[in-house]
């Protein structure tokens, strides 16, 4: 219910802004979205596609806490703890960041998360399953990976790719459905049949293809921040914590779905050639490839 209730609240935050936006543009500079007019569709595609995935981004840090239960260390209690601040920070000293927030989710596959709507308002959380599982030098590479997601900026770049992605997909699917209803249907007022049934498919054929380019991005950031991971904790540190993924990758995960393109593993098994087009991650044999041409 509480994965429900969030997902609900963030499309009625999308729908308020937009609706907001939306009446600026047309009280104050007289953009209004009508059968034909091109700019105000242009406007209201971008606008919309952009609209619900920043609304997203800034909501990121909040909704990854209530969603995954992450407890964040204020007073580290314990010696992990305090060796987890203390790693984190250094790291984060040596990018040049602040000091994200971090956490410890309950989850017993070993996986971690970074997220937040800048590079300096973030979090970093690892699961209670990795922290069983992986040895001192293997949760320090994890934990630069993950604060290499946020020193290259990747929740944000994500973020606008992905609406840049959305409001393509919503403005080609409504040009192409309004020549279809004239062409076709021999519609010239209003929108007809033929623009609703043409919308609707290519809504989902442009959201797949969309879909595939997003998560190519995905997967190109993981070895970006495999690649910082090594950097900061050193290469056969980062390859061991690799390694280590490996068996939980076969087994189920217990991150919410919004919550894998964000983790260090996404827990799926490899798929056929058709799937990996839209994994958020690249599989664990090709990332220990990569950072095995590295030099040392």
């Amino acid at each position: 219910m509480l994965r429900i209730g969030l997902f609900l609240l963030t499309n009625i935050a999308v729908m308020v802004v937009f609706g907001i936006v939306m009446m600026i543009l047309s009280q104050v500079f007289g953009i209004h979205v009508g059968h034909g007019n091109m700019t105000g569709l242009m406007v209201m595609c971008f606008m919309y596609g952009m609209i619900g995935s920043l609304v997203s981004l800034f909501l990121s840090k909040w909704m990854a806490k209530r969603s995954t239960g992450t407890k964040i260390i204020t007073n580290p209690s314990n010696p992990m703890e305090i060796w987890l601040i203390e790693t984190v920070r250094r790291q984060a000293e040596a990018v040049n960041i602040d000091m994200p927030e971090v956490g410890i989710f309950d989850n017993p596959s070993p996986n971690a998360f970074a997220t937040g709507w800048n590079k300096n308002q973030a979090l970093v959380a690892v699961s209670t399953g990795l922290l069983q599982t992986m040895n001192q030098d293997e949760v320090e590479a994890v934990l630069a990976h993950e604060i290499g997601h946020v020193a290259n900026g990747d929740m944000v770049t994500l973020a606008l790719v992905q609406g840049v992605m959305n409001a393509f997909v919503m403005f080609f699917a409504r040009i192409i459905g309004q020549f279809v209803d004239k062409a076709v249907f021999k519609n010239e007022e209003g929108y007809g049949i033929g623009y609703y049934l043409t919308t609707i498919v290519l809504d989902i054929v442009f959201g797949f293809a969309a879909s595939a380019i997003v998560m190519w991005f995905s997967r190109y950031r993981e070895f970006r921040a495999d690649e910082m991971g090594a950097k900061l904790a050193g290469r056969d540190k980062m390859i061991a914590a690799l390694n280590m993924l490996k068996p939980a990758s076969g087994h189920p995960d217990y991150l919410p779905e919004n919550m894998k393109s964000m983790a260090i593993n996404e827990g799926k098994t490899e798929g056929f050639s058709l799937a990996k087009l839209f994994a958020s991650h690249p599989s664990l044999d090709d990332r220990i490839a990569s950072l095995q041409k590295l030099t040392a």
